[in-house]
């Protein structure tokens, strides 16, 4: 499996954000939150596995707003049931990134029981038809942004390398003013 740095991919994604929501929890909230601190960020907290549930409920009670959920292999793998029920559901406003670097990064590092899940076989089985394997840099710098805005659902599997085990800022994360300024900025 080839594996890119998620930092990288991340600065990448940023100049492709505008103004969409973005739902993002554990390591990659972390590194997201210190690059784009934005009133349109929705932090899961203690929600492992979820994240991709919360971005299908943004997208079905809010049709008019772009919804992209920055998700991990191990939440993925703790819900996989979601595929199916976003399938089902069809927002065609959801597109789904899975930072795939076969560990519970966030829980310590401890390894996927598989690391090479097949989440995009999983996803087309599920019935998401917009489906995306990135696995290098040149193909993802080239795609992220058609991808981001294709008709959804939308899956793509980002294959990525560990990041640092460190400690997270999640109490200044998950603080109460940033939920205010999201639901401000929503209801703009």
């Amino acid at each position: 499996m080839t594996m890119m740095n998620r930092t990288k991919c991340l600065e990448i994604l940023k100049r492709h954000i505008a103004d969409e929501i973005v739902i993002s929890s554990y390591s990659t909230a972390s590194e997201w939150v210190e690059m784009s601190d934005r009133a349109l960020n929705y932090y899961s907290h203690g929600a492992m596995g979820l994240g991709s549930s919360h971005g299908l409920g943004m997208a079905l009670a809010l049709p008019h707003k772009r919804v992209v959920v920055f998700d991990g292999d191990g939440s993925l793998l703790m819900n996989l049931g979601t595929l199916v029920t976003i399938a089902a559901a069809a927002p065609k406003n959801l597109v789904h990134l899975c930072f795939h670097n076969g560990t519970y990064e966030a829980n310590g590092g401890h390894p996927l029981p598989k690391r090479d899940v097949d989440f995009c076989g999983m996803a087309r089985s599920a019935g998401i038809k917009q489906v995306h394997l990135l696995d290098n840099m040149a193909n993802f710098e080239q795609q992220i942004g058609g991808i981001l805005k294709q008709e959804g659902p939308v899956f793509a599997d980002i294959h990525v390398e560990t990041g640092p085990i460190t400690p997270r800022a999640y109490d200044d994360m998950y603080k109460p003013e940033r939920r205010q300024k999201l639901r401000e900025a929503l209801k703009a």
